[in-house]
């Protein structure tokens, strides 16, 4: 195993350590407002959320390059006035992968809510508790099984992401080369035991998280019952 190797695992692990925990700090609010808000056009805003579960990453990334283009004000803004370039750059497939990774955050997050007794919520506001404390100190500490699948399914999809970031990034070693386009790479070029040796760490790397979900939550499923 050569430096690219292990400098492509490296990319594609801080990609998905930084998207999970950007994700993981936005996704407590959203959920919370799809649970709880009487906001009559909330359901538009959980359609949006929950786009990129039925659209084709393709698509998704394509529109997300000509926005990150320098000739669109969303690109422009932060290539003129923060020196930041989006198109085929780390930054940009963060954006992009943020994007394509929210509904697994947030629907995750709000099944948690969702399962919570509404008597539980009142009975914190009853006792003269703020809504922040309400948030932090009863309903989270309630839904842990959820915040921990959430947080899982975000980092491990992240970690095999594909075409939104071979549109946004281009595939660009050491900028914006992740394992997964990498496998697709090394097929490309014929190099078999290569793609083998990465599709092998994935393979493990999935499995292990799911395993680790479902103990987990099995484990405090069995603590709650007593």
């Amino acid at each position: 195993m050569n430096e690219a190797f292990f400098q492509t695992f490296w990319i594609s692990i801080k990609l998905a350590s930084l998207t999970t925990i950007i994700l993981f700090c936005a996704g407590i609010p959203i959920a919370y407002f799809l649970t709880y808000s009487s906001f009559r056009l909330k359901v538009i805003l959980q359609a949006f959320v929950s786009m990129p579960l039925v659209l084709p990453p393709s698509v998704l990334g394509f529109y997300l390059l000509l926005a990150f283009s320098p000739n669109y004000w969303f690109g422009n803004f932060f290539n003129q006035y923060l020196g930041i370039r989006l198109a085929f750059s780390f930054p940009g497939i963060l954006i992009g992968s943020i994007i394509f990774n929210l509904p697994f955050m947030v629907n995750s997050i709000q099944t948690g809510f969702s399962n919570l007794p509404v008597s539980l919520k009142d009975a914190s506001y009853t006792l003269g508790k703020s809504r922040l404390t309400t948030i932090f100190r009863v309903l989270l500490p309630n839904i842990k099984p959820a915040l921990l699948t959430g947080v899982c399914l975000t980092f491990a999809h992240t970690i095999g992401e594909f075409g939104v970031i071979l549109m946004i990034g281009g595939n660009i070693p050491g900028k914006t080369r992740v394992a997964s386009l990498a496998v697709y790479d090394e097929v490309q070029a014929l190099n078999f035991d290569m793609a083998n040796k990465y599709a092998i760490f994935l393979f493990l790397f999935s499995f292990v998280v799911l395993v680790f979900i479902y103990s987990v939550n099995r484990e405090y499923l069995k603590w709650k019952r007593f």
